[in-house]
């Protein structure tokens, strides 16, 4: 499994609700007529996304697929027949976004209420990592590490259904679900 996803905010002007109706609507496109390899989209809205600007409450879409080759199916699908008009409504209301490729390092992916972004020490194998983070995935969190780097965010996400004490420097962000579909 991987995700894609993309973080975006509203352009000045564009209100919460105008935005989010036009954001949803693009997704319940996008999953209407079945796009191959797509399990899920998780949307989630953001307090505050730290590498974007600007700095104001955004979004964070994840778009869980099967594998990598459905990432060129879903980009192409994502503007074509019925789906086009609805991205690029949305599209014209966003003042930026960045993107980035994640897969499942330990656990099961959840439903997440916090979401802390760090990386992997210097000098520390992975190894190493992973073991000293296993004990919260053993709790029920999942990490998420990057697969390429598209964008300016830390190499992991965990994950968490609460807040958790982590024993690593992260930045924590609280995640307000926005809309969830598919079966993840």
């Amino acid at each position: 499994m991987l995700a894609y996803v993309f973080w975006h905010v509203r352009r000045p002007g564009v209100e919460a609700p105008e935005y989010e109706a036009a954001h949803r609507a693009f997704h319940d496109t996008l999953w209407a007529t079945p796009v191959a390899g797509l399990l899920g989209l998780w949307i989630h809205r953001l307090a505050e996304i730290p590498w974007l600007e600007p700095r104001q409450q955004g979004y964070e879409d994840w778009h869980l697929m099967e594998g990598s080759a459905a990432l060129d199916i879903l980009n192409e699908a994502a503007v074509t027949r019925a789906r086009q008009g609805a991205h690029d409504r949305v599209a014209a209301m966003a003042a930026s976004g960045t993107a980035g490729l994640y897969a499942p390092r330990l656990g099961a992916p959840i439903k997440p209420s916090m979401a802390y972004w760090l990386s992997k020490p210097a000098g520390m194998s992975y190894a190493n990592f992973y073991q000293t983070l296993q004990p919260l995935v053993d709790t029920g969190c999942c990490l998420w590490g990057r697969r390429m780097t598209l964008g300016p965010t830390r190499e992991f996400c965990l994950h968490a259904a609460m807040a958790v004490n982590l024993p690593h420097p992260a930045l924590a962000l609280r995640i307000e679900t926005h809309h969830r579909i598919g079966s993840l």
